[in-house]
């Protein structure tokens, strides 16, 4: 340990004894990182800068420090973490930046109301809500989000209302829940940011496998957050995020009856299974 590495962290000596530990944590790793790689005064400025200029492409619609934190996988390092558990329970997986309230609506209702529902195949997704043993959750809620079949969330396109493509759902007594969209496709996370400066300068692609995004929440049980992804996607193997899972992929099946769809249509299926609020380590 250095001389100034001493000074600083005798200096850490706030009320709370958590954010002691993270704060002399953190600045022993950045101390570490300076010694190995040893920035010029330069690089240094220019690495401020960039976090300066990922604060100024935050709004309340974007967040672009979470893209970089997908970007570089420490949002799956910080989800991996925390989410231990049983086995059989479902993997957890990044949230990303485009979260957003979204409007309830019945089991069984569409989800997709833009130009998107004459372009892209039409899909039932459905499934159960249960614990880790496979007993139904009824009444756990469902909170859906997903892009468009060209890679856009409703917050980033004009041509969707607010709301397009979401959709808040209550699943039923036996902890079901349905409901009706259209195929996702994979899709560029933004590059007009910082997080596309650093893909394109360490020579990665900016690519997410097609996707629908859940957050679950059942009385008693820890929430989930997590991804369903399509089997077949080319970039399941380099995921943007480092999000995907081998238990979140699933194969869409092409059918042509049932699900009131009127037409062919593409079926998903999907158990979520969450964790006990009391689960422990070991048991």
């Amino acid at each position: 340990m250095t001389p100034l590495l001493r000074q600083v962290l005798s200096q850490v000596d706030g009320p709370d004894p958590r954010l002691n530990e993270i704060v002399s944590a953190l600045v022993t790793h950045l101390h570490a990182f300076v010694e190995e790689v040893r920035p010029t005064e330069r690089e240094w400025i220019a690495g401020l800068d960039f976090l300066i200029q990922t604060g100024q492409m935050c709004t309340p619609d974007r967040n672009e420090f979470i893209l970089l934190s997908d970007m570089l996988g420490l949002t799956t390092a910080v989800d991996d973490v925390n989410h231990v558990g049983p086995e059989g329970m479902t993997p957890s997986s990044v949230e990303g930046p485009f979260h957003s309230p979204a409007p309830a609506r019945d089991l069984g209702a569409w989800i997709s109301f833009g130009p998107e529902r004459d372009r892209a195949v039409p899909t039932v997704v459905h499934g159960r809500v249960l614990d880790c043993d496979g007993t139904p959750l009824p009444g756990a809620l469902v909170d859906l989000w997903q892009a468009n079949d060209t890679g856009l969330y409703d917050t980033q396109d004009d041509t969707q209302d607010a709301g397009n493509l979401r959709g808040l759902f209550t699943a039923d007594g036996d902890g079901r829940y349905w409901f009706r969209t259209v195929r996702p496709s994979s899709y560029p996370v933004p590059t007009d940011g910082t997080g596309g400066k650093l893909l394109h300068a360490i020579g990665r692609h900016p690519m997410r496998p097609a996707h629908l995004h859940y957050r679950v929440a059942a009385a008693g049980h820890r929430p989930l957050t997590t991804h369903v992804f399509l089997a077949g996607d080319p970039y399941l193997g380099s995921d943007a995020a480092y999000a995907v899972k081998d238990e979140l992929v699933c194969h869409p099946r092409p059918r042509t009856g049932g699900w009131d769809m009127g037409g062919p249509y593409e079926e998903i299926e999907f158990d979520l299974k969450l964790v006990p609020l009391d689960w422990k380590d070991g048991q």
